[in-house]
């Protein structure tokens, strides 16, 4: 796993976020890749991992496009609340629109993991409240925290225990956001 150095933010300062990317419109790894870019260009804000990029089969909603995915891990000093609204705000900018619970979309940021912490808001969820069932999540983010505790258990017993067949990993080097055409 290649780990990139921090240049934006005081890592002693800040909390450590899992984040899972996905899309299944227009040229999703290059929209990924833009929304990586985008924030690790912030102060608050810098990515430090990206797992492989992966195709993956529609999860809820089964007749759309297969998505791609990857997850990142960023250093952030922005709480979750905050945090949350700088990935939503991402989304709108490369052209997410919500119609359908689990339709197709441009770009889905969601965070996984902050830190050890546990949050229950009104509209966020921590640990992410479906990620332990989705192979979807679980293949990349065992690329770069196979370790991490959710749980009780490690992201990489946690994949165990799904289905990956139907997953298939398109790019495995770590920076293929940072090499994406823009």
């Amino acid at each position: 796993m290649l780990r990139f150095p921090l240049t934006t933010i005081n890592e002693c300062c800040a909390a450590t976020a899992a984040l899972g990317l996905g899309g299944n419109i227009g040229d999703p790894a290059l929209t990924m890749a833009l929304a990586l870019k985008a924030l690790n260009e912030r102060g608050d804000c810098a990515v430090f991992a990206v797992s492989g990029l992966y195709r993956t089969p529609p999860w809820g909603k089964l007749d759309q496009a297969d998505f791609f995915n990857c997850c990142a891990l960023v250093k952030t000093t922005l709480p979750p609340a905050q945090l949350l609204d700088a990935c939503l705000g991402l989304e709108r900018s490369m052209k997410r629109v919500r119609k359908e619970r689990w339709g197709p979309r441009t770009l889905d940021i969601d965070i996984l993991l902050y830190d050890d912490q546990v949050v229950a808001e009104p509209h966020l969820s921590v640990p992410h409240p479906r990620m332990l069932e989705r192979a979807f999540v679980l293949q990349p983010l065992a690329d770069i925290a196979a370790e991490w505790i959710v749980s009780g258990k490690s992201v990489a017993q946690w994949l165990e225990g799904v289905e990956t067949t139907d997953i298939t990993q398109v790019n495995a080097k770590a920076d293929w956001w940072k090499k994406a055409d823009t």
